[in-house]
């Protein structure tokens, strides 16, 4: 259906419908573009999102990045920037495929439209100005129809008058006459004029309009196809990244399936492991002994099942006590817990008696005396007050700074570290300096073929300009090794030192818990683990040991120590290899300053700094006649 016949009056409605047409396509370059906009921000948020959670280069995020499920985050976070190029890239065809080709299309199409009805208006005005001719030519022979008519008229009015002269009734003949010509002309003007204002119209009706008609209805029609074709541009630009977004979210799938809970937890352990044994049983403490005791020769004797007793009030046993000060807080608190070991068979004793030697005879004490002073004596540990009374604020001082030890401010060894995560620190220092020794390596073979080029040809270069750089390279060699010897000892000594796993430890007072020892020469890699379950120092790092603890002392060094009550002479050599005894020799004399209470151990000071436990009947006690009668 054409225009130009259908529609040869509508030029107007023509005209309005074509820039209606326009303002649609230009309303829908305008949606495309804030989509483009909408597409770039959303890809800008995804990056900033993505951006946002990665993890931090140095931090203690990226520690965390080594489990399973921190890897698969990550990656999904890669995937979800992945995806936001996706949305850059139906951005970018967007604008450039739509945006920019139809906004070009619309100022071709203004131009057309423009050129179209100029064309027509021209049209109209050239048979509106064919109107007006006829219209003119119209008028014209009327008057002069009309003239003519009244001239012939006048004449014949003239000519019946009998007393008008005959050159009057002549003069208005000629005048007849001449406006009958006139009229003539005027007709035939207007005949010819009406003739060809009639082809005019026919061809402006029939031809020029529908002509001019027929492009504009082109141009719409062109212009209605350009912006389906832009629809279908739109859908498919993104019909085009669905496969790479799908690939995104297929990776993303990949990497939720690769999460391995069980390699996670295989981690957490090797994080987190110490490498000490777990407690064993704790030893029942029969209380019932002093009133069992019975009255004998000695007031020293041994306890019924050689178990050891009780030092503290029910309300202090079972307490685990960690980053304990040896040699000093621990034989504050108690006596070994374990039976003392006979005295050897071959030596000479001073009292031939089946258990070894005993201390000297003690005056025979009531079974009431003895109950009544156990029941209404004090511990004699003057430290356990003040223990009690600080103890909570310290322990949480003493687990900041293994805290802050453990997150690198520890010394060189990693001795503050528990052994297995000592073994580990210590492995990751050799494979890093064998990394760097490598390095170094590479780069001196580099240096050494450069100077063999050097010396081969002179004239590429200087061969004595390479040695200072070697001999700087193999210093650092030489410091490389050094350092990874010194720390690869470290590690030997650390693996030979882990406690075996089928060896049960056994939960005493002291326990297993790591100490929080500041002593000079790191003194804490010389632990290691006591049959009874407690750690000791090796006997060559003794006098380590004894370097106080700065902080932890303060606890303990406002209480006064406790008093003499007597002394004693060693009748066997003993050695104190458990935690809380002190080691004797054959014939020395000691200040006792706790008896027996029934568990067969002494506790003895030999100065202000070394006391503790020996067995009862290694030793021959001389207790002051003060200390007797209290």
């Amino acid at each position: 259906m054409s225009w130009g016949t259908e529609l040869w009056d509508q030029f107007d409605n023509l005209e309005k419908h074509t820039q209606w047409g326009i303002d649609v396509l230009e309303k829908y370059i305008k949606f495309v573009k804030e989509r483009t906009e909408i597409e770039i921000n959303y890809a800008k948020q995804l990056r900033n999102l993505s951006k946002k959670y990665q993890p931090k280069k140095n931090s203690k995020e990226e520690d965390e990045y080594k489990y399973s499920s921190c890897q698969a985050f990550l990656a999904t976070l890669n995937e979800m920037n992945d995806y936001a190029g996706q949305h850059e890239v139906v951005s970018e065809n967007m604008t450039s495929q739509i945006t920019a080709e139809l906004a070009r299309y619309v100022q071709e199409l203004k131009q057309e439209r423009k050129m179209h009805f100029h064309d027509g208006r021209k049209a109209q005005q050239h048979i509106e100005t064919c109107w007006k001719q006829l219209e003119s030519s119209k008028r014209r022979f009327e008057r002069d129809c009309k003239e003519a008519d009244r001239a012939q008229q006048y004449f014949e009015k003239m000519d019946a008058d009998i007393n008008v002269t005959k050159a009057d009734v002549e003069k208005a003949r000629q005048q007849a006459q001449l406006r009958h010509q006139m009229a003539e002309e005027s007709k035939a003007e207007y005949s010819s004029t009406l003739q060809r204002f009639n082809h005019e119209q026919h061809d402006h009706y029939h031809t020029h309009i529908p002509n001019i008609f027929q492009k504009i209805q082109e141009m719409e029609e062109r212009r209605i196809i350009r912006i389906g074709e832009s629809m279908k541009t739109f859908a498919e630009v993104d019909r085009q990244v669905i496969p790479i977004i799908g690939k995104c979210l297929d990776e993303i799938t990949k990497a939720a399936e690769s999460i391995d809970q069980k390699h996670d937890s295989k981690l957490v352990v090797e994080a987190f492991k110490s490498g000490f044994e777990p407690p064993g049983d704790v030893d029942f403490e029969d209380f019932t002994q002093p009133i069992k005791r019975t009255v004998s020769d000695s007031s020293l004797t041994n306890s019924k099942d050689g178990k050891p007793e009780s030092r503290f009030s029910s309300k202090s046993k079972g307490k685990l006590w960690p980053f304990i000060k040896k040699n000093k807080f621990m034989s504050l608190l108690t006596s070994p817990h374990q039976p003392p070991p006979p005295p050897p068979s071959s030596s000479a004793s001073p009292s031939a008696v089946p258990n070894g030697p005993q201390s000297p005879k003690q005056q025979k004490e009531p079974l009431s005396h003895r109950f009544n002073e156990f029941m209404t004596s004090k511990p004699k540990i003057h430290c356990f007050r003040s223990l009690k009374r600080g103890l909570s604020l310290k322990l949480i001082t003493l687990n900041m700074q293994v805290w802050n030890l453990m997150e690198g401010g520890g010394p060189e060894d990693f001795s503050n570290l528990p052994p297995e995560q000592r073994r580990k620190k210590l492995q990751q220092k050799v494979d890093e300096l064998n990394r760097d020794i490598q390095k170094e390596m590479d780069q001196r073979d580099a240096l050494t073929k450069m100077k063999d080029v050097y010396i081969k040809n002179p004239q590429m270069g200087d061969a004595a300009s390479v040695d200072l750089k070697l001999a700087e390279l193999a210093q650092n060699l030489e410091k490389l090794r050094l350092e990874a010897q010194k720390f690869e000892g470290w590690l030997a000594e650390v693996e030979g030192r882990l406690p075996a796993r089928t060896e049960p430890a056994r939960r005493q007072s002291g326990m297993y818990e790591p100490q929080n020892t500041l002593t000079v020469n790191n003194c804490a890699q010389d632990r290691e683990s006591s049959p009874d379950g407690s750690y000791t120092e090796e006997p060559s790092q003794e006098s380590e040991v004894k370097v106080p603890a700065p902080e932890f002392d303060d606890e303990f060094d406002d209480e006064e120590p406790l008093p003499t009550i007597g002394t004693c002479k060693a009748l066997y050599t003993f050695e104190g290899q458990n935690e809380g005894t002190i080691s004797v020799s054959e014939g020395e004399t000691l200040f006792v300053i706790e008896e027996d209470k029934g568990d067969g151990w002494t506790r003895i000071r030999r100065n202000e700094d070394e006391e503790g436990y020996v067995p009862t009947s290694y030793v021959e006690v001389f207790l002051e006649k003060n200390a007797k009668d209290s």
